[in-house]
């Protein structure tokens, strides 16, 4: 966590508190949890206490905002891996200030603000209807039923970049009723989507079918596509390490795929190549 992140569509990671609450079924394996109990911080669940940092923590993305003005460059920040921006919890207004604060504070940094409670996304920022150019919003897409509620909510946001995290991927999900210009009802367009299998040792599989079709709905609108990972199940021929089980599923493209549960999570190939791409506005 921190400084020069593995996460590879961000540079940095920033968690202003640790601690959720469970909400969809993305967050059935959450990731974060099982880190927070690893390290003995029991902070998921509506009574859980939230873990909270001190002022050090706090200016390291001031340094941060210092090194890419020296650069002449941007560099992204994903908050928060350990937790959600807009959780409703009043024990969390305090720090959401300060966050809001220090977002203002380091214009060289692009706040990435990932988000599974879209619907409290105006509510809570303070800036109506002027964003400042340094935030993009996103939300988790992990299946159908979830894109139908959570993108009106986050196509609403007036920010200069609208992101999907689609990862884990659960299911085939259709965006064109919101990529079409015809079709958004006046709301702002996707700007990126990120896609990805699970990980973890009761990982989920994603049926190649889903990622491809994702990736097929961005090229034919012009929205920059990244591929993170197939997770620990991949296509056989794509996986890394040791495999631990196999399963035949289904594609309309391929017919029936091998997959393989590997012991290395990160096979990024995808269709013959990896898909590495973010929005153009980041080197503005």
């Amino acid at each position: 966590m921190g400084k020069n992140s593995h996460i590879e569509w961000t540079h940095h990671t920033f968690n202003p508190w640790w601690g959720c609450v469970k909400v969809s079924p993305a967050c059935k394996y959450c990731y974060a949890e099982a880190w927070a109990k690893r390290v003995g911080a029991a902070v998921w669940g509506g009574r859980a206490p939230r873990r909270f940092f001190t002022d050090a923590h706090w200016r390291e993305p001031l340094k941060w905002n210092v090194e890419a003005e020296r650069e002449k460059t941007r560099k992204r920040v994903f908050c928060a891996s350990m937790a959600d921006v807009y959780e409703r919890r009043a024990d969390l207004n305090e720090s959401r200030d300060r966050l809001w604060a220090l977002i203002e504070a380091t214009p060289h940094l692009d706040w990435l603000l990932l988000t599974k409670r879209p619907q409290n996304i105006l509510q809570m920022s303070p800036w109506g209807t002027t964003w400042p150019h340094n935030v993009w919003v996103g939300t988790t897409v992990e299946n159908q039923k979830y894109a139908n509620e959570r993108l009106p909510e986050l196509l609403s946001v007036p920010a200069v970049c609208r992101f999907l995290s689609c990862e884990p991927l659960l299911g085939p999900v259709d965006l064109s009723v919101w990529q079409s210009s015809k079709r958004r009802n006046g709301q702002h367009p996707i700007d990126w989507v990120i896609a990805g299998g699970e990980s973890g040792p009761k990982a989920r599989m994603m049926n190649p079918d889903w990622p491809l079709s994702l990736r097929d709905q961005c090229e034919a609108y012009g929205v920059p596509f990244h591929f993170k990972q197939w997770g620990h199940w991949a296509p056989l021929e794509q996986g890394n390490g040791h495999v631990r089980d196999q399963l035949i599923v289904e594609t309309r493209r391929e017919g029936p795929v091998t997959m393989g549960k590997f012991s290395r999570k990160d096979a990024r190939i995808l269709d013959g190549r990896t898909w590495d791409a973010v929005p153009m506005l980041a080197s503005a």
